[in-house]
């Protein structure tokens, strides 16, 4: 099993300016059909690009449901270390029943992007999955930050989200700003090496940058 770090979670719902979901079981079904069911492949596509080998410990952050840190957690293995934080504590709640289900330990806490509870420099790798089109300008900004300083030096973190075009997502609005509008942002928030490239699905793409070793 994966260790759990010894921090206390949070409860309730934390404030946020960041749209937060509830309905944590209809979401599950939401994911699969914006993925035309290959939600497995893109969860497994996502581990794969941030390179997570085992032994590590990952931060899953706006961890939904739990899917991809239960695939995070398969890939570091026993002396790895994975955690997950999402705002909506219907989602957490959801996330740790498949953990157990599983056997898996994962650190699952509720709080937002924008107040992380764990210490600096405490992972190797953060992931993000469909995450950031939910926040206003000024969080994406704010969760940068938050992610750069609990990565540790030469630590990596990817985001995988929607692009920005001229159609409309499925089940959302059209976006004023998708995933290759974000590089900047990495940048100002202290990572290096930031690149973005399109995802398995033509709506999608993949962000990643590295902190300074």
């Amino acid at each position: 099993m994966s260790r759990t770090f010894h921090s206390p979670h949070s409860v309730g719902h934390p404030e946020t300016e960041g749209r937060t979901i509830h309905w944590a079981t209809r979401y599950d079904l939401l994911v699969f059909l914006l993925t035309l069911g290959q939600a497995t492949v893109l969860r497994s596509r996502t581990a794969s690009l941030a390179h997570i080998t085992p032994g590590e410990s990952v931060l899953d952050v706006g961890c939904g449901t739990g899917d991809l840190a239960i695939e995070v957690a398969r890939r570091v293995g026993a002396a790895g270390q994975v955690a997950g934080i999402d705002a909506s504590p219907e989602m957490i709640a959801r996330a740790r029943q498949k953990a157990m289900r599983r056997h898996l330990t994962i650190d699952f806490r509720v709080e937002p992007i924008e107040a992380l509870s764990f210490a600096d420099a405490s992972f190797d790798v953060v992931v993000s999955s469909l995450v950031f089109h939910h926040l206003p300008h000024t969080l994406k900004q704010q969760g940068l930050v938050e992610i750069q300083r609990v990565l540790k030096p030469g630590g990596r973190v990817l985001l995988v989200d929607f692009l920005r075009s001229t159609h409309r997502p499925p089940f959302h609005s059209a976006l004023e700003e998708g995933l290759q509008d974000l590089p900047l942002l990495l940048e100002e928030a202290g990572f290096l090496q930031v690149e973005w490239q399109r995802g398995p699905f033509p709506m999608l793409g993949y962000l990643q940058g590295r902190v300074a070793g």
